[in-house]
């Protein structure tokens, strides 16, 4: 498809310098690759600043209670100097300023005016992390004395001097601290340790070693300016290194520009073949310019756009806010490293210390399903490279086979925290909320279901399978007919303590009957693999038996006669309390007096239970049922995660009720373009960026992939002329164009016919041919594409 001209559909602006939402554009201008991110600062900072740059799979839990993405050293570093003046927002007065994320291509550019004793002098900066080289990142300065000649100094280079958050003390209520305190109220950890700095010939170099990993570290740059500067010095500290370009008087007019390349690299990059300095150093002397390096990535990233674009025509606030999404999802995958997943926060800020939840595989794997396939692959690669971790989590809590924890980090390991960040409060989530097992079986098989990648299912995928089926027989409890799941905690995380709650019963009992179909299969079709698999995780040949056995014992929700299903034992009997206010941006507050710690005894809803079951099984329930259950749950449910909103936008137009979904889609495409929930500054919420997708795709595109196929019923909202995306379905792709009276399909690929369904009808896509069809279920034309 072809990408509109109007830049409004493609960039995110700031205009004008407000130190209270600094840090809030910090997160949202971050740019990145899905090797590394690197947050929206300026890059000579400001009181209150809170940069960093996040590299995927660097975590360390030197000097902290548990693992934290590693706050990474700073490749931004600069400082401007004009006539012995610093420009930053505090030193020298802002006349102007403005930046753009251009979100086509990745680059951040900056034009600030600030004034020296009178007189205005204009930065202009533009930075990327390149698409086509992971380890690569570009910025250019550029200074230009607007109206009167004036000595400039510029100095760039990297500091390595970096801190994590640590812990906030618990103050009193109501105790607030202005943008320039807050984050000196935290305790901080640290974990770098300095492993040398110099020159090797024009490029500059600098290393550290994570403190309890071990991961060494290496940054690599070669800096150069236009014209040619008047002086230049080289400067070196202790965990500093840059370079110094003086021009000693630049005419009223003139620009100096100092292009700065830098390469990272560590010792844990896959398939690393030489020492990381070593390797930084390569990066930045392969790419000779600026110029060079910003063509590369831009042409990566056309070709990204290509597959990914979700173009909606005739409201470009709500295409602006689900392109924003595709951006930051982009920028937080890596396809060539299987052994990362996506934190909660992305790699856009320290929030849940970069700790990977159920999230991905729910919430964002989708996207990457049906766009990118081989970074799906990838993150799945991650859960098969943290299974020796899931195995020691289990062991640990006395089961066999291997359990996910609810928060991982590089190991695989159980890294959630006991107490929130002020030590007030308790969580339980480490303890009982299993369903994430059971939340990646469910991915593995999503996947060979979309892909068709057999090699992957019958290889990885089932030995994840096979592995966790054997953690859920341990875990159930024995209740004479049936098998009980005590002591639990669903997605509703407001009740813990919990015993057979919905979700997860009925997902532990989809998985185990996948396990137990998978194996048969291999059985059949590839019994020399089986025989591999078996010998290598001790399966014994009557474990399949005992899983299809578990399945049928567990106490799992079925659809009764459009019954409302108990979300857990018990729930029905809690009480009641309504909802009455709402806030401004139309969505529940809490009642009078409740807070997220003391619900347990109320049927309010953090987030939905049941809902999101009907979300992830939607041929497993009735019409009747589903709608009943999201009738049911709906009031009830205060959208406390972010996660929330877009479930239900989805199932209430899947059943008919359409009158919330554009509120929920307002909310979760909104809630970090317009900070609606007011901790965007933390970083990116990239769950909802995963579901302002599936609500644009599967909720108001009605798109549904299922075992019959795809299928096509879309209910565009009133303001929304088109809607337009493409798909990948079994090596192949579907090009939809989706209106109010008719949808647009091709079929791109070689290959037979496909057979979809349009608004319930079937419809015969041949390959590389557009294919018309009504609202009637008419097929108003075929032609070439």
């Amino acid at each position: 498809m072809t990408a509109p001209t109007d830049t409004a559909l493609w960039t995110v602006t700031e205009s004008g310098w407000d130190p209270q939402r600094a840090n809030y554009f910090e997160t949202i201008f971050t740019v990145g690759n899905g090797r590394l991110g690197t947050r929206g600062s300026l890059e000579e900072r400001h009181t209150g600043a809170l940069p960093g740059t996040f590299l995927a799979g660097v975590y360390d839990a030197h000097d902290a209670p548990v693992t934290d993405l590693v706050n990474a050293p700073d490749w931004l570093d600069t400082e401007i100097y004009i006539e012995g003046v610093r420009l930053d927002p505090e030193s020298a007065a802002v006349a102007s300023h403005r930046r753009e994320l251009d979100l086509r291509t990745g680059i951040l550019s900056r034009e600030t005016v600030f004034v020296v004793d009178g007189a205005p002098v204009r930065v202009r900066t533009e930075r990327l992390a390149s698409m086509s080289d992971r380890d690569l990142c570009a910025l250019r300065v550029q200074v230009t004395p607007l109206e009167r000649g004036a000595s400039v100094v510029i100095r760039t280079g990297i500091d390595a001097h970096k801190r994590n958050l640590e812990r906030l003390p618990a103050y009193p209520e109501g105790t607030t601290f202005g943008p320039d305190r807050k984050w000196d109220k935290w305790a901080r950890s640290t974990h770098l340790r300095s492993t040398g700095s110099g020159f090797h010939g024009e490029v500059g170099w600098i290393g550290c070693r994570t403190i309890a990993s071990d991961v060494d570290i290496a940054y690599a740059f070669t800096a150069g300016s236009a014209p040619a500067a008047t002086r230049t010095r080289r400067r070196r500290g202790y965990e500093r290194i840059g370079e110094e370009f003086e021009f000693d008087q630049t005419a009223a007019g003139t620009t100096v520009t100092v292009d700065k390349l830098v390469g990272i690299a560590t010792d844990r990059d896959p398939e690393a073949d030489a020492d990381p300095v070593s390797r930084a150093e390569s990066t930045v002397l392969r790419t000779r310019t600026f110029d060079e390096a910003r063509a590369a990535s831009e042409e990566a990233w056309a070709r990204l756009w290509h597959d990914s674009d979700c173009e909606i025509v005739g409201d470009d606030r709500a295409a602006l806010a689900v392109r924003f999404s595709i951006y930051h999802l982009l920028i937080a995958a890596n396809p060539d490293d299987p052994t990362v997943n996506i934190g909660a926060k992305s790699l856009s800020g320290e929030g849940y210390r970069g700790h990977v939840f159920w999230d991905t595989e729910i919430m964002m794997l989708p996207f990457f399903l049906f766009t990118q396939p081989p970074a799906a692959r990838s993150l799945l690669g991650y859960r098969f490279h943290t299974l020796p971790g899931a195995r020691e989590v289990s062991r640990d809590n006395g089961t066999g086979g291997a359990r996910y924890p609810w928060e991982s980090a590089d190991t695989g390991l159980e890294e959630c925290p006991r107490f929130t960040p002020d030590g007030r409060n308790r969580f339980y989530t480490r303890e009982e909320e299993l369903h994430v097992t059971a939340d990646v079986a469910y991915a593995v098989l999503r996947y060979a279901e979309v892909t068709g990648d057999l090699d992957y299912l019958y290889g990885e995928g089932a030995q994840i399978l096979f592995e966790t089926a054997r953690f859920w027989v341990d875990r159930c409890a024995d209740d004479g007919e049936r098998l009980a799941l005590r002591t639990v905690m669903g997605p509703d995380e407001f009740h813990s303590h919990i015993d057979d709650n919905a979700f997860t019963n009925r997902l532990v009992r989809w998985h185990l009957e996948g396990a137990a179909r998978v194996y048969a299969e291999m059985a059949d079709a590839r019994p020399e693999g089986l025989a591999l698999l078996a010998e290598r995780i001790g399966l014994e040949a009557d474990e399949p038996r005992a899983w299809s056995d578990a399945a049928g014992r567990i106490t799992a929700p079925v659809d009764p006669d459009a019954g409302v299903i108990e979300q857990f034992e018990g729930y029905f009997s809690r009480t009641p309390v309504p909802v009455t206010q709402w806030d401004e941006n139309d969505m529940p507050c809490y009642p009078p007096g409740y807070n997220h710690f003391n619900c347990e005894d109320t049927t309010l809803l953090k987030q939905p239970d049941v809902v999101m079951l009907m979300f992830l099984l939607p041929q497993a329930y009735s019409l009747q049922t589903r709608r009943a259950n999201y009738r049911f749950y709906e009031p009830r449910t205060l959208h406390k995660s972010s996660l929330s909103p877009s479930i239900h936008a989805i199932v209430g137009l899947q059943v008919g009720d359409d009158t919330t979904a554009e509120r929920y889609f307002a909310r979760s495409a909104f809630v970090d373009l317009d900070d609606n929930q007011g901790n965007t500054e933390e970083g990116m919420h990239i769950a909802s960026a995963g579901g302002t997708w599936q609500i644009a795709i599967h909720g108001f595109g009605g798109f549904l992939a299922t075992v019959d196929g795809l299928a096509f019923s879309p209910a565009l909202p009133r303001t929304w002329r088109r809607l337009r995306f493409s798909v990948h379905w079994r090596g192949r792709t579907v090009r939809a164009d989706l209106g109010h009276e008719d949808v647009v399909l091709e079929l791109v690929g070689a290959g037979p016919d496909e057979t979809v369904s349009v608004w319930g009808a079937p419809v015969t896509l041949p390959a590389g041919r557009a294919v018309t069809v009504a609202a009637s279920g008419d097929t108003v034309g075929v032609g070439h594409a």
